[in-house]
């Protein structure tokens, strides 16, 4: 079933329709690229566009020629005309060996603008990005954020009410719940079932290691890849002891973090770095991780709420993060440490600091003003999952953000 909503970020692209450098989207599979794909493509005014799926071996035989005339009279086959400005639209380029040559050589010798699609951001910076440097914008794409959520469940809230708090809390806590439970996958979200809700989320599991760490990684034993997945979903939050996790994986820490690397890159989990400042009290070394929606934590392990809540924040501040980085603003997402203990959980694009709560209070909210004021933080909020009593502008809810 196909919604005809356009995710925020179609916003984000649309000005770039008209650029000559191509356009590649990516992120992690079944977060709605083909979908993106197909809405830009209806954009487009002009008849002169293709739009082909790359899973389709039919589709893949039209780019293996070391001739890339060839690519071209077969492309002209399928009505693309050349003579004048075209536009193709590529669906899941990763699956063709080497197709980033050949699509140089369209682009460099015809009016062509491309629209891509990948899966990963590994296969993009390591076997796409000499070959199309400078001719590309790339857009990383993300689960539904809650506000998408909202519209994707039939919902009509207006989302500028929606953050002012007027909207029953409880019925808004209800949903964004299901939301913290199941997570932002398109699919997921559309399926009315808790039981459909659940299978959807174990294929999406199945399809990643099946299909793109078998295509993506060089790993000879992904079976330890999949352990550290398991391993990783009882560390969510906490700083990350390489060695340690080397250990039980019975591998090195090159490996580990090769295996993290590749994690992160192919969108399955994301890695918080500290934030540094002059001092040397703050731990540097160890980062933190998340996994990039809470579906998917749930079904690998079992995970207490304050974690999973923590881990929801994360990926509403790395949609966020994500969005104001293409609109060319600094998005970092850090946390704060220091070897006495004091934290914070998030420090985003280095100005505002978040604590996150279950049952936030006053109490929560000086402490934090007190460690974000004394590293320059003057922006800080307690996020709180409960209902809160004392509601102030410093004390929100995780749908406020």
């Amino acid at each position: 079933m196909t919604v005809p909503i356009r995710r925020k970020i179609f916003q984000i692209i649309e000005p770039y329709i008209k650029s000559r450098e191509a356009i590649v989207i990516t992120g992690f599979r079944r977060v709605g690229k083909t979908t993106l794909l197909e809405h830009l493509f209806d954009s487009v005014g002009s008849e002169n566009k293709l739009l082909l799926d790359l899973q389709n071996p039919v589709n893949q035989r039209i780019f293996i020629h070391d001739n890339y005339e060839n690519i071209k009279i077969n492309l002209e086959g399928l009505g693309l005309d050349f003579t004048q400005k075209a536009y193709l639209f590529l669906d899941e380029i990763q699956l063709v060996e080497n197709i980033s040559s050949s699509l140089k050589y369209l682009y460099d010798h015809y009016d062509l603008k491309l629209f891509l699609t990948g899966s990963s951001s590994f296969y993009l910076r390591n076997k796409f990005a000499d070959s199309m440097s400078g001719r590309k914008y790339i857009f990383e794409l993300y689960p539904l954020d809650f506000d998408e959520f909202i519209l994707f469940k039939g919902l009509n809230y207006d989302t500028k009410v929606l953050h002012s708090g007027a909207l029953d809390y409880s019925r808004i806590s209800t949903l964004f719940r299901e939301y913290m439970m199941y997570g932002g996958f398109p699919g997921v979200v559309l399926e009315t079932s808790k039981a459909g809700k659940i299978k959807k989320l174990d294929d999406i599991l199945s399809s990643y290691f099946q299909q793109d760490v078998q295509s993506l990684s060089t790993f000879s034993d992904n079976q330890k890849l999949k352990d550290l997945m398991f391993l990783l979903s009882s560390r969510v939050g906490s700083k990350l002891d390489i060695g340690k996790i080397a250990q039980s994986l019975d591998t090195t820490r090159s490996t580990t973090n090769n295996y993290l690397d590749f994690f992160s890159q192919t969108y399955f989990i994301g890695v918080v770095k500290p934030f540094s400042t002059s001092k040397d009290v703050e731990i540097k070394e160890k980062p933190k991780i998340y996994f990039i929606d809470t579906g998917l934590l749930n079904r690998v392990g079992k995970v207490t709420e304050s974690k999973l809540f923590e881990n929801v924040v994360y990926s509403r501040l790395k949609v966020r993060s994500s969005l104001e980085q293409d609109l060319g603003v600094f998005g970092q997402i850090n946390y704060y440490a220091t070897k006495t203990g004091k934290e914070i959980d998030f420090i985003f694009s280095k100005e505002h600091s978040y604590e996150v709560k279950t049952s936030g209070d006053t109490s929560d909210l000086r402490l934090l003003r007190n460690r974000s004021l004394s590293i320059g933080i003057k922006k800080y909020s307690v996020v709180s999952l409960d209902f809160v009593k004392s509601k102030s502008d410093e004390i929100i809810y995780p749908w406020e953000l």
